[in-house]
């Protein structure tokens, strides 16, 4: 089956790792003017970077090393001290003379002589020039070169230099280097995917940014309330389940167009948004704020008589009880609003249900519009460079093959200039005063995924703005607000996917990215932007035939049924070894459909709970947080599920030892035992009612302390209790 691979599959196979280097391999923009006279240096010397200058302050030569930004007066002696394998000089020859380090009488130069810096001089973090990311990609400057820098580029010697040492990461949260066992049927490339473009993903966020701002404003207008926390990404992920539109992220052609996820969390805070209650006022005053706006809703909405006269009348009565009784504990109150709730609940719900409804309508009203003004403008962009869509798709023979990135049909249009620098370890990519970051060893990362997967830029000119368009899409995805989003993007820790590699084969992320994924080989959201780094497409397009898989989906209700529906598709279609180990918050106060669904699956080999507190997710925004923040311990229980047809259970049984494997990779490390608090997505607040995506508990009762109020949103339904919505 081997010889019969997609070509790509055997590049993979053949590439080493050898990522480009955080350092220039040609003449560095913030060097030193070269001297004008002839090199006087070694050809060893040269090829370590070192260069002879002149210094225009003290009317004399000395050299420069542009791989470490060292400068001497004295011509530098070979294996004497290298910063970057050697940085504190252990293994540097013993000095005999001058300064300590320095051997044959070699003096650094003054601080003052290389910075020209004064006592009045402001320190300012390290700005380091780009990387030429490959040998025909030059030099990008800094934003704010100076005239001189200009000068000193120009008189850079063009002496060819080695290719400078690899970036590596202190700490690395991938291993790109293991095979996939991962086979799927021949597959064509995609025609009805764009080229991502630069000038198309800014005008992507900039619709996306509106689309947002115009939910805010029709919950505001007609509804009084803030959108429900992250309700909007909910949206998009769910619409995406049945979106048969051509944008990758702004649905277009959904049935139905009402939203069930965006329908069900905007009823849930209507007439007000229960947060988390802790004391006795706080539970009064929410007791007190729930009647008056029931009764201030009902009054201003068109309601049956029968409806205004209960709600007023549960309305009255509880202000009445408030004012009468002064000595109730908490859980009185509690009582109180649970017994409110059942009485007024199902008439609010009916006499907001169609106003609820016109916002979702119109939200995807406006998505569709924008979707259509994008293509057509991504289409007349494409026109301009002589590229035209693909009418017809080329056949494929039906063959297995191990599975390989996404393809595009279409051709990639030129691309725009992306600039790039480094301040301290962070990379910052810019495209028409747009920044996007990431910290420098996800940079080195997402270089390593394309050398493995992209096969049209073997120069690397497009990976700049491929880099670009790739942190955009995403940015967009996650929204503005503080920790938004990043939830959606968390991971299992490092040990955990050890141990599934060792233990149970897999070799394959069924939700990742590129910014996230532990393998080399995942399934993603964006098959334009992601394909370039490795993805094979979104899973529920994803059609393996045998393999060993991780699944962590994001935690959206909807969108983690689509997936069980897709696992029981194919592990019953397929008689090769498949293995889906399936990580789910467990969520049984309702129990979600799709965790009672797997539970009672006739795949399910295997189950086990891991307790909140005792384990933790890998952070969504790990491309850029602190290491310190990189984990953070989540909030409810996980259930993790082995899925298997009965080849892939003889090949992958969860035995009990694999199980014991498996828990001990989920302990604490030490270090972080003994904190509770979450760096990453913070647990929800007394003012938050949705909470992030990975690390949501789910608190389907008024009762008890920390409850939310899960209003059931059917009007048919006399039950005011409702699960929260998934995420």
């Amino acid at each position: 089956m081997s010889n019969d691979n997609h070509g790509s599959v055997k590049g993979e196979a053949a590439m080493t790792l050898s990522p480009a280097g955080s350092t220039p391999s040609q003449g560095s923009p913030l060097s030193p003017s070269s001297s004008s006279k002839p090199q006087e240096l070694p050809d060893e010397l040269v090829q370590a970077g070192w260069s002879k200058c002149w210094s225009k302050r003290e009317n004399r030569p000395y050299y420069f090393n542009r791989f470490t930004n060292q400068s001497l007066w004295e011509m530098p002696v070979l294996g004497q001290h290298d910063v970057i394998s050697d940085p504190l000089g252990l293994n540097a020859a013993p000095a005999e003379g001058g300064d300590g380090n320095l051997g044959n009488g070699q003096r650094k130069r003054r601080g003052s002589e290389e910075q020209g810096a004064g006592p009045n001089s402001l320190k300012r973090p390290k700005v380091e020039p780009t990387t030429p990311i490959s040998p025909s990609t030059p030099g990008v400057k800094p934003w704010s070169s100076a005239p001189e820098d200009r000068q000193s580029q120009i008189a850079t010697p063009t002496t060819p230099s080695p290719a400078p040492a690899p970036y590596r990461p202190a700490v690395v949260y991938w291993d790109l280097e293991l095979p996939t066992n991962a086979v799927i049927r021949e597959r064509a490339q995609a025609t009805q995917l764009l080229p991502p473009h630069p000038e198309i993903e800014l005008q992507r966020a900039q619709l996306v940014t509106k689309l947002r701002q115009h939910y805010q404003e029709l919950c505001h207008q007609r509804e009084g309330i803030d959108p429900p926390r992250e309700s909007f990404n909910r949206w998009l992920l769910e619409r995406k389940v049945i979106d048969k539109g051509h944008d990758p992220l702004l649905p277009s052609d959904c049935d139905p167009v009402i939203s069930p996820s965006m329908f069900r969390e905007v009823m849930n805070d209507i007439p007000i948004r229960l947060s988390r209650i802790k004391y006795k006022e706080e539970a009064r005053k929410l007791l007190f704020k729930y009647a008056e706006a029931a009764k201030k809703m009902i009054d201003s909405r068109n309601a049956s008589p029968d409806s205004r006269k209960v709600v007023k009348w549960n309305a009255e009565d509880t202000m009445s009880w408030l004012r009468r009784d002064h000595s109730a504990s908490k859980e009185d109150y509690m009582d109180r609003l649970e017994h409110l709730r059942q009485q007024c609940g199902p008439h609010v719900a009916a006499v907001a249900k169609d106003s609820v409804e016109g916002i979702c309508s119109k939200i995807f009203h406006i998505s569709a519009e924008y979707s259509r003004r994008l293509r057509q403008t991504h289409l007349a962009l494409l026109k301009d460079c002589n590229i035209t869509e693909a009418s017809e798709s080329v056949e494929v023979p039906d063959r297995l093959v191990y599975c390989y990135p996404v393809r595009l049909a279409l051709p990639s249009p030129p691309q725009p200039r992306v600039e790039l620098h480094f301040e301290n370890e962070v990379a910052c990519l810019r495209f028409k005063g747009e920044m996007v970051k990431l910290n420098r060893g996800h940079f080195s990362k997402l270089e390593l995924l394309y050398r493995y997967s992209c096969i049209d830029d073997p120069r690397f000119e497009k990976f700049l703005s491929r880099v670009w368009c790739l942190i955009k899409r995403y940015q967009v995805m996650f929204g503005s607000g503080v920790n938004e989003g990043t939830g959606l993007q968390g991971a299992l820790p490092v040990p955990v996917f050890e141990a599934l590699n060792k233990q149970f084969g897999v070799s394959f992320e069924c939700f990742a990215s590129p910014l996230n994924c532990y393998f080399k080989q995942f399934c993603s959201a964006f098959p334009d932007t992601d394909g370039f780094f490795g993805s094979r497409g979104p899973f529920l397009s994803f059609s393996p035939a045998s393999g060993s898989f991780e699944a962590n989906p994001p935690f959206c209700e909807e969108f983690m049924d689509a997936m069980v529906t897709h696992f029981e598709d194919l592990l019953e279609r397929s008689s090769e070894p498949l293995s889906f180990i399936v990580f789910v918050p467990e969520w049984r106060d309702p129990l979600t459909p799709a965790l009672s669904r797997m539970e009672n699956s006739p795949f399910l080999r295997h189950q086990l709970s891991v307790p909140a507190y005792e384990h933790e997710y890998r952070s969504g925004s790990q491309h850029l947080c602190k290491r310190e923040e990189m984990y953070y311990k989540a909030v409810h229980g996980t259930a993790v599920l082995f899925l298997q047809n009965s080849a892939g259970f003889s090949k992958w049984e969860p035995t009990a030892q694999r199980i014991a494997e498996l828990l001990a990779a989920y302990r604490l490390p030490s270090s972080r035992t003994s904190s509770l608090s979450s760096p990453g997505p913070s647990p929800v607040t007394p003012g938050d009612r949705d909470p992030p995506s990975k690390t949501a508990e789910r608190t389907p009762s008024v009762e008890s302390a920390g409850s939310h109020d899960n209003n059931n949103n059917n009007s048919s339904s006399g039950s005011p209790l409702d699960k929260l919505s998934g995420v």
